[in-house]
């Protein structure tokens, strides 16, 4: 049977919306570790268990690292961008230098060190998106050139650059502690680079106690995509994680990209599992279109072993719905299959 994961958060936080989430077909749930601590999901945790026990069903909770994705750090409130906007990015010592008018965030000194004028840069998995103008050693100036509205901790990505980040950072490595004593399935290891990012990770799980700790590996980029195979050996399952992987290829060659690394997966008997915007437009609406449902439907055809949402169920207004359209399209493809 395909599963079907949903992404906890605001949205699902009760217990009573978990309970109908795995009545109506939810065999598993992530938890975001990008903007919290798995110390303080403890208690969701103690919820979804009890609400999956009710329904019978032994939860596969996965969480999901940091890692080395790039990211922008926290913020007191949104920052609302138009095209034409300056921003200006800078290490959280340098930020406080520049006029409180200023629309600015802070960025790890190495990904600035990476930055250079004329570089296209990518917030929040595309969403926004902003030209470098100037760069000095402890800030850059970028004109935006797709507006919108940016919180804290999203993701940026500097388009044709990569920067070298290590692969567990010291909240993963905390996280990964807990994790052994918290009954968590599995963990996701985001922009897996090579098969060191993933023997990293599984080392930290088996010195921990976490030995049979699934390991999921993130394909989100282009080293990832070109070094597939060698992750087959240390990982159990393969994710295709199409949000940051769309910023790192041209949106229209996405499938394809999806298409070939679901046949290699397929070939070498290797599980895999299709995220990102598989039913986005439910995150306010009880209905999906016509091309989220043939997206699912095809993505198990293709051999899909787990399907995931992500906003849809954290900050939708439907998950339960979600979790229905999901697992009945799902079911539509096994039987075809």
């Amino acid at each position: 049977m395909t599963d079907v994961f949903g992404t906890l958060g605001p949205g699902c936080r009760d217990e009573a919306t978990l309970s109908e989430m795995f009545a109506t077909g939810m065999t598993g749930i992530r938890i975001n570790l990008s903007h919290v601590m798995l110390r303080d999901c403890l208690e969701e945790i103690d919820k979804v268990k009890r609400a999956a026990s009710a329904n019978g069903i032994v939860p596969k909770i996965l969480i999901d690292m940091q890692g080395p994705e790039l990211r922008i750090g926290k913020l007191k409130e949104p920052i609302g961008l138009n095209e034409k906007d300056e921003l200006i990015l800078a290490t959280e010592e340098c930020v406080g230098i520049f006029a409180p008018g200023n629309k600015a965030v802070t960025l790890d000194h190495r990904i600035l060190k990476a930055l250079e004028p004329g570089h296209d840069i990518l917030l929040d998995d595309g969403r926004i998106a902003a030209t470098v103008t100037e760069t000095d050693d402890e800030s850059a100036r970028a004109r935006v050139t797709r507006g919108g509205i940016l919180n804290g901790r999203k993701s940026i990505a500097i388009v044709g650059k990569s920067v070298d980040m290590p692969a567990l950072t010291e909240s993963d490595i905390e996280n990964i502690k807990l994790a052994c004593k918290s009954g968590i399935y599995g963990v996701m290891q985001p922009f897996v680079r090579s098969a060191g990012d993933l023997l990293d990770v599984r080392k930290a799980l088996d010195n921990n106690g976490g030995k049979d700790i699934k390991l999921y590996a993130k394909i989100e980029n282009l080293s990832g995509v070109e070094n597939l195979e060698s992750f087959f050996d240390h990982a159990d399952e393969m994710i295709i994680a199409r949000g940051d992987l769309g910023n790192a290829v041209p949106l229209w060659e996405l499938p394809g990209v999806q298409k070939d690394i679901a046949s290699r997966c397929r070939t070498a008997g290797v599980p895999f599992m299709v995220v990102t915007q598989m039913l986005s437009s439910m995150e306010h609406s009880k209905v999906p279109t016509r091309a989220e449902v043939s997206d699912i439907y095809n993505a198990v055809l293709d051999g899909a072993s787990s399907v995931m949402v992500t906003g849809e169920t954290a900050v939708g207004e439907y998950p339960v719905d979600v979790i229905r359209y999901m697992r009945k399209t799902v079911e539509a493809a096994e039987n075809k299959s």
